[in-house]
């Protein structure tokens, strides 16, 4: 693992498939873990949460390369985790892969100065890692690949000329990217949830996020599912884990 972060260390000297529906059930504290602790409603001053990001890369990232091992030993699961640091960005997190293939792990500073403690910072970054190691990356350019073949079949067979063929063809893909994105999302927040409850976080308190962000809702096509539906699934993964003495 290493991690690119020399944005970070200016702004510490300076001054920032479906996924399983589990009943939800009585959350207990995991040993290191107080679930009972309320949650920080304030932003941390700068270095403290550049100093918060740096901590929760260090104990979350093995385990998220460890977790991403034990599910498949011929993933890359070296990540990369970079800082976006160019001004005005808004509070963002992704996973992509780099031209050899390697996940890489990509945080905004205001993301960073957003977050209200580690255990948001420990939950998100779980999630993305999450999006790797379940492979969405490939299944959502396949379902892209699958939506603009069979646009284009049908508009070709509708009589459509090239030019309305290739905007069938454009349609397509976007639709069939976004068949699955939901469910990636709820995926990715159910491994996420494990990953950082198994380093010591709780990502129970890591979904107030949530409450910051713009509700989705069920919009048609959408890639996220509604807030309040994501924050029950990881209530619910976690309250799976406790019960099983994880």
């Amino acid at each position: 693992m290493r991690i690119w972060a020399w944005a970070l260390w200016v702004a510490v000297g300076l001054t920032t498939a479906c996924a399983p529906v589990y009943p939800v059930g009585p959350v207990a504290p995991p040993p290191g873990v107080d679930l009972a602790r309320p949650a920080v409603s304030e932003r941390l001053q700068p270095r403290d949460a550049a100093r918060n990001f740096i901590q929760v890369v260090q104990r979350v990232e093995p385990m998220t390369e460890a977790m991403c091992r034990a599910r498949n030993i011929a993933l890359n699961c070296d990540f990369l985790i970079v800082i976006d640091d160019r001004p005005g960005q808004p509070p963002n997190a992704f996973q992509t892969l780099d031209r050899r293939g390697r996940p890489v792990l990509g945080f905004t500073l205001a993301l960073i100065a957003d977050a209200r403690n580690a255990d948001e910072i420990a939950f998100v970054l779980g999630h993305e890692a999450s999006h790797h190691i379940l492979g969405h990356i490939p299944q959502q350019k396949q379902t892209a690949t699958q939506g603009a073949v069979l646009a284009g079949i049908l508009a070709q067979a509708a009589g459509g000329d090239a030019a309305a063929v290739r905007q069938a063809q454009e349609m397509g893909a976007t639709m069939g990217a976004r068949s699955y994105a939901k469910n990636f999302e709820l995926e990715a927040d159910a491994l996420g949830a494990e990953i950082a409850l198994r380093a010591g976080y709780d990502p129970v308190i890591g979904t107030g996020f949530f409450d910051r962000l713009p509700d989705p809702g069920d919009a048609f096509l959408g890639t996220h599912p509604a807030n309040a539906q994501r924050k029950a699934q990881v209530r619910a993964v976690v309250a799976r884990l406790l019960a099983a003495g994880v």
